[in-house]
């Protein structure tokens, strides 16, 4: 299931970036001076990027606070169950981010994830299970891990746990106390006060329809929220001066965050389905610990966008590009012979590409219309690779599909897309297969070549019956059968004019060459 999901979402739309060269703001230092639920144009480095940001919700600038670097947080799992959709949808859309970040316009992405290791939902599952709330989540975080691998999203720098933070937690809730932001009350509970803070809450309360979170009786205002809570009978605890207990859902990832990146991070991330309450409640916890009006200066939601339909249209698009590669490189070794080719003109698309693909990707990661000028040059490549039964002795052009067949696999790698090790892992699993297909093409092309042998003594490869010897049809009508029934099998052998190619078409579960999956060829 998770490379079908992967080979959708490489190429759903994700939340932008120019070619520009980074230039240096006039002004430097915090955005922390600033106060207000209005967004304020950070000072900073100006990538010359654009990206929408759930804070202004719009379009803005990308600037970051070091040149050359972005810091990145993101919500982490909550490991008590198995991965789902929504993980996948998140985690591969913002993998893909930072990867055009990173691989095309030269950014460090310093990437922070929080694994919420103890929990309700966790406790309960431990309970159920009969074994301790660490073991759960030892289980489902080595899953969790698992699948992202299968889904070729790139680890973060580190992975940080919330057990393993806890003493960093209880200091910054006593912190926030002190700043007068947060109270504890009679039963162990700390609530974050919220009327302190005035209207700088409700960045996000669009998203959902605001409610309060349930706790005690004792919180000032219906909208405070629990910073610690005291812990249960069976549940596990951690000592503070409010008595044993554990952490409250958002204060972690406030907490980690300010560890990692202290007082100031350019991107955070995550479901939209977070925005309110969990990241509006980070946000207002975070401020009020370093005190400053704009703590994180972008964030970035996912939406899910998944279908049957939206599944088989990416598969599509991908056996064309596959299926362009293949003949390039059949036109490279010269198997396939093709008329005169346009090489100035295929040159000419391809610089166009190159500059469409930055600058869409530059303009709030635009994925969609740069596969559509990645799918355009394919286009083009293909209306150059018309095969015919005689060359005429037209020039040779294999560079040009080189370096188309090379930009094509460098850009879809960055989608984390990787032909290379497709191909790789298809001649690992089917080495002894590929020689055999081989030998049995060159054999099926020997016979070919005599069928088609025409009675005046001349061989033009057309499989027009006229002019042919008669005897001889049989053998092409074999060689025509042969081909067709190892089509079903996963062997496409395709004839071009006199000569002949091939394919191995394997399943996407790697069990044997069936339908359109992972390929080798020749």
């Amino acid at each position: 299931m998770w490379k079908q999901v992967s080979s959708l979402l490489w190429r759903a739309p994700v939340p932008g970036l120019s070619a520009a060269v980074t230039v240096r703001s006039t002004s430097h230092g915090p955005s922390c001076t600033v106060s207000g639920r209005e967004w304020v144009r950070p000072s900073g480095f100006d990538t010359g990027l654009k990206t929408f940001n759930s804070l202004s919700k719009q379009k803005e600038p990308l600037i970051l606070t070091r040149e050359g670097v972005a810091t990145w947080y993101s919500c982490g799992p909550t490991v008590y169950d198995h991965a789902h959709l929504g993980h996948a949808s998140s985690y591969v859309r913002f993998d893909i981010l930072q990867r055009i970040l990173s691989r095309l316009f030269g950014i460090t992405v310093i990437h922070a994830m929080v694994i919420t290791d103890i929990d309700d939902k966790i406790i309960r599952r431990s309970w159920e299970e009969n074994v301790s709330p660490a073991a759960v989540s030892a289980v489902y975080e080595d899953e969790f891990k698992r699948d992202m691998l299968s889904l070729k999203v790139v680890p973060p720098a580190v992975y940080l746990r919330v057990t393993e933070n806890v003493h960093h937690i209880v200091a910054f809730i006593e912190k926030i106390i002190r700043n007068g932001h947060a109270y504890a009350t009679k039963e162990g509970d700390v609530y974050f006060d919220i009327q302190s803070i005035g209207g700088r809450y409700g960045r996000f309360v669009g998203a959902v329809d605001p409610q309060g979170e349930p706790g005690s009786s004792n919180k000032r205002d219906p909208r405070d929220f629990a910073l610690w809570k005291p812990s249960k009978p069976r549940e596990p605890y951690w000592e503070s001066p409010w008595g044993r207990g554990r952490p409250g859902w958002h204060i972690e990832c406030s907490t980690i965050a300010s560890s990692m990146f202290g007082g100031q991070l350019d991107i955070h991330s995550g479901g939209i389905d977070l925005a309110f309450p969990h990241h509006e409640n980070e946000i207002a916890q975070s401020e009020a610990y370093h005190q400053c009006g704009q703590w994180a200066n972008y964030f970035l939601h996912s939406a899910i966008d998944y279908s049957d339909s939206s599944v088989l249209e990416a598969r599509s698009t991908l056996d064309t590009i596959s299926t362009f590669c293949h003949d390039a490189q059949a036109y490279m070794k010269g198997q396939l012979q093709c008329s005169h080719v346009q090489e100035d003109l295929l040159w000419s698309r391809l610089a166009e590409t190159k500059s469409t693909v930055m600058s869409t990707l530059a303009d709030d990661f635009d994925t969609p219309r740069a596969i559509s000028a990645l799918m355009n040059l394919v286009y083009h490549g293909n209306c150059q690779l018309q095969p015919v039964s005689t060359p005429a002795g037209a020039a040779r052009s294999p560079a040009v599909f080189g370096a188309m067949v090379t930009y094509v696999r460098d850009v879809l790698d960055v989608f984390g897309i990787d032909l290379h090790t497709k191909e790789a892992e298809v001649l690992s699993s089917r080495g002894s297969l590929q020689p055999v297909v081989e030998q049995l093409t060159q054999f099926r092309s020997k016979v070919r070549e005599f069928a088609l042998a025409r009675r005046d003594g001349s061989s033009t490869g057309s499989p027009s019956r006229a002019g042919l010897h008669p005897d001889r049809l049989p053998l092409l009508k074999a060689c025509d059968a042969l081909r067709d029934d190892l089509a079903p099998l996963g062997v496409l052998i395709k004839d071009r004019g006199a000569t002949s190619t091939w394919e191995i078409k394997m399943s996407a579960r790697g069990q044997g060459p069936e339908d359109k999956g992972e390929e080798t060829s020749s």
